[in-house]
């Protein structure tokens, strides 16, 4: 695509569907894009570097005092435009230890966003993801950095503003479509990255997303979890092995199309997590989410760290009326999940594995 062209990404929202949170363990997971949600980053040149401001999510013009702090209450302190900034960085300076030479030119970036904010389907990586992929193009990089890569990339800048999250997400939004992913520390040390491996979308079999419009009373405890681990906690250690185990079991029941099994792995998934971190730091509302869905016999986890629960309804429709109504009654969104397809295109194909 030519430098003097506008140019637009987009980048989906994302499921955690199995093996969730192994990932920042040297675990492995499964996830897939999310069709319902995304944001959108658009690259115009012009004659100064510009990162525009969203005029809702980057709001800096009150109408009171009162506007000002039920803005900060509901939407937090910070927008995209800092993400938009921290990829830039970030991308620069990679083709500068790479040696890859970036033309002069300069460009405007703003960005759109529909996804549901404080729901774990990955609102902020959506953002850097779309913009990386406007900036490949811009400079005509995108046959220069491989894919495998790039989740790195999106995850750096987001380490610069203090987020913390792992590859799991990034790849998924990366690659889109439905991922199994090997997060073993032999290949992380080895290659830079973990093993990702693109699998047919049509395995799925119906799935339902139960999200909550406003999620922020929910699992404000700081969780232990990860310094446990560090510490060498056994309980902690070999409860993430068995979460790991869940994607990996999960992928052959995938491929089996064995949804009696699915159904058993998403509740366990779900029960392993919960053990490991307590219902203190999981937060009330999150699990209720899951508690509605196992109130009509249907399997749920968490799509992420918590604010939405994907469903499995093994039994049909009646189920999936039963679901509804109860998620209307508790207060809850529920949506038929739309799962999108592979995202690269022939140049990202040619630098997979190179």
């Amino acid at each position: 695509m030519g430098s003097q062209s506008t140019i637009e990404h987009k980048a989906f929202a994302r499921v955690g569907f199995l093996g969730n949170p192994s990932d920042v363990y040297y675990g492995k997971a499964i996830s897939f894009s999310l069709g319902n949600f995304w944001a959108s980053v658009r690259l115009e040149p012009s004659d100064e570097l510009i990162i525009s401001p969203h005029p809702i999510h980057d709001l800096v013009n009150f109408r009171s005092l009162d506007h000002l702090v039920d803005r900060l209450e509901n939407e937090g302190y910070y927008g995209g435009v800092r993400l938009l900034m921290a990829i830039c960085k970030v991308f620069r300076n990679y083709c500068k230890e790479e040696k890859i030479d970036l033309h002069a030119k300069k460009f405007t970036l703003s960005y759109e966003t529909n996804i549901p904010r404080q729901t774990g389907l990955s609102g902020s990586s959506a953002i850097v993801c779309a913009a990386l992929s406007c900036l490949l193009d811009f400079y005509n990089v995108r046959q220069l950095i491989r894919v495998e890569i790039r989740p790195q990339l999106i995850l750096n800048a987001e380490k610069e503003l203090g987020i913390v999250a792992g590859l799991q997400d990034r790849v998924a939004q990366v690659y889109g479509g439905l991922v199994y992913m090997d997060f073993s520390k032999e290949h992380l040390d080895k290659l830079g990255h973990g093993i990702y491996t693109p699998m047919d979308t049509s395995l799925l079999p119906p799935l339902y997303l139960i999200y909550a419009e406003n999620p922020s009373d929910s699992g404000k405890v700081h969780s232990t979890v990860r310094q446990r681990w560090l510490d060498g906690d056994e309980f902690i250690i070999s409860t993430m092995k068995e979460v790991a185990n869940v994607a990996e079991e999960g992928r052959t029941a995938l491929l089996k199309k064995d949804y009696t099994k699915l159904q058993t792995l998403m509740n366990r998934n779900f029960d392993l997590r919960r053990s490991m971190f307590g219902d203190d730091v999981l937060g009330a509302m999150n699990l209720e989410m899951v508690q509605v869905a196992r109130g009509v016999e249907a399997a749920s986890k968490f799509t992420g760290s918590g604010g939405a629960v994907v469903v499995f309804c093994p039994d049909g429709s009646l189920q999936v009326k039963q679901l509804e109504d109860a998620c209307h009654k508790a207060g809850f969104r529920i949506v038929p999940i739309e799962v999108v397809p592979s995202l690269l295109n022939e140049v990202d194909l040619t630098t997979l594995g190179n």
